[in-house]
């Protein structure tokens, strides 16, 4: 919910958007973590994925889903939302303002009093680094996503996270 005051909130200063499709990828952009969502991919797309599978058994059309989808997909995801619909850039404005990773100034102090007040951290930040810890620990392929790789690096004892350079040098290719 905080993530949807948040892209709520700086959305009002931005292009129109569809306030239905922003609040069902904000509730749903973290779904990934849930222990119910099968481990199959990084937890962006497993959730991308659960959430497309709930909405098409609800009925929402087809156009609308790929949005949701896009949005929870990329909401780790720097610089790529921004240029995307505005319903995937708010999201991920959403999800940044909420970790940190975009300053608080962007809301003002009056907005993020209001939205802390309804929806309080309580204990957010060990909580989020925690399940993605459980993730990674479930399935090392969830150290596709920069995030979670982080988290290993950061929390796993001798965890290390797959490195591009390593992967190209060590390719099939005698060159």
């Amino acid at each position: 919910m905080r993530t949807y005051a948040f892209a709520a909130t700086v959305g009002g200063q931005g292009p129109a958007y569809d306030a239905e499709i922003l609040y069902i990828g904000c509730l749903l952009h973290d779904l990934g973590l849930c222990e119910t969502v099968p481990t199959h991919e990084r937890f962006e797309v497993d959730g991308a994925d659960a959430a497309k599978e709930f909405l098409t058994r609800q009925g929402m059309p087809e156009h609308q889903i790929e949005l949701v989808w896009d949005a929870i997909a990329l909401h780790t995801t720097a610089v790529i939302p921004q240029r995307k619909q505005p319903e995937i850039a708010l999201v991920q404005l959403g999800a940044a303002l909420d970790v940190g990773v975009v300053p608080l100034e962007m809301l003002s102090p009056h907005a993020l009093e209001q939205i802390l007040d309804s929806w309080p951290r309580l204990g957010f930040k060990q909580a989020l680094v925690d399940l993605l810890k459980q993730r990674l620990l479930a399935d090392p392929r969830a150290a596709a996503s920069h995030v979670v790789a982080d988290v290993g690096c950061q929390h796993i004892p001798g965890f290390s996270a797959p490195n591009f350079c390593d992967v190209v040098a060590h390719s099939q290719f005698a060159e």
